[in-house]
């Protein structure tokens, strides 16, 4: 296996997992409807404060001007003490209200940062099993991706493909044109080859000018070299480029499951193995048997 990286590779590793305490947003909401209703209830009883204290205001007045019916004082106190009750009750739903913003506020907050780590788990994980330097799935994530493959093709007993991509020459791009156009030619076979792709295949970029395709559910060699011959086709269109147009022909070594391994490794080793048979002999692609 070869050459030299052309920009960072993305770091591998197994998905990372950030333990977050929940947050149940429901429950906020819900909170949020309580305070609503308790502002409502607050309202209500301030209105029935102020206008008890106009009464008691009134019947003072009465009082005062000589004016007292039978039992007027008696009520009037019994009035004054039943205000203030309910000027007590009003300044205790005033508290609780308070309570009840602070514990909104808090939880905003806190779905707020929930929000902002989930962001950032996902930036992580991504950049962790992808490629920085074109965004592909990087060897962590294929062979993750490639195992899960082998046990569904063993579980239904079903066949797949492993193809090793190499860049002949890719080297002298580096040498003679520099590396910045040398990661835009990595960076255009990127999107070449996921431009072709099924939903259920991967593309991998392995390091350097080496890349790995995935090719599930395959009925014979014959569906595997019509792949490998039309990703052949596309890489070898010129790419455009700021010194002029480069062409480039890859060389590709097909796996086959479980003919040439049953493992990520024996397969990934056998395609590999297969690549030089193509560069070799001077072909587009060969098959490891």
């Amino acid at each position: 296996m070869k050459p030299t990286e052309n920009s960072k590779q993305a770091a591998t590793g197994s998905e990372l997992s950030v333990t977050k305490a929940p947050v149940d947003s429901e429950a906020g909401t819900k909170l949020i409807d309580v305070l609503g209703q308790t502002e409502h209830v607050k309202d209500l009883v301030d209105q029935s404060a102020q206008e008890l204290s106009s009464v008691n205001t009134g019947l003072t007045q009465e009082i005062s001007t000589g004016h007292q019916p039978p039992g007027v004082r008696a009520a009037l106190e019994k009035s004054q003490v039943v205000e203030g009750k309910v000027q007590d009750a009003a300044t205790k739903l005033s508290a609780v209200n308070l309570a009840l913003q602070a514990e909104v506020h808090t939880r905003q907050e806190l779905e707020e940062q929930l929000a902002a780590v989930t962001q950032d788990e996902q930036a992580a994980r991504h950049a962790a099993l992808h490629d920085v330097l074109t965004g592909l799935p990087n060897r962590a994530l294929f062979e993750n991706r490639l195992e899960h493959g082998l046990a569904q093709a063993k579980r239904h007993d079903r066949t797949l493909a492993v193809m090793f991509l190499d860049l002949d020459g890719f080297k002298k791009i580096n040498d003679v044109h520099g590396h910045l156009q040398g990661d835009a030619v990595l960076q255009s076979t990127a999107e070449r080859l996921t431009q072709h792709a099924r939903d259920d295949d991967t593309v991998s970029r392995f390091g350097g000018d080496e890349f790995l395709y995935l090719l599930t559910e395959i009925d014979s060699d014959q569906d595997a070299a019509l792949v490998a011959q039309k990703i052949a086709d596309e890489i070898q269109r010129p790419f455009a480029l700021g010194v002029g147009e480069l062409i480039i022909k890859p060389s590709i070594g097909v796996a086959i499951f479980p003919r040439d391994g049953t493992t990520v490794g024996a397969l990934v080793k056998s395609a590999d193995t297969a690549m030089y048979k193509a560069k070799q002999g001077k072909l587009v692609y060969a098959f490891a048997s």
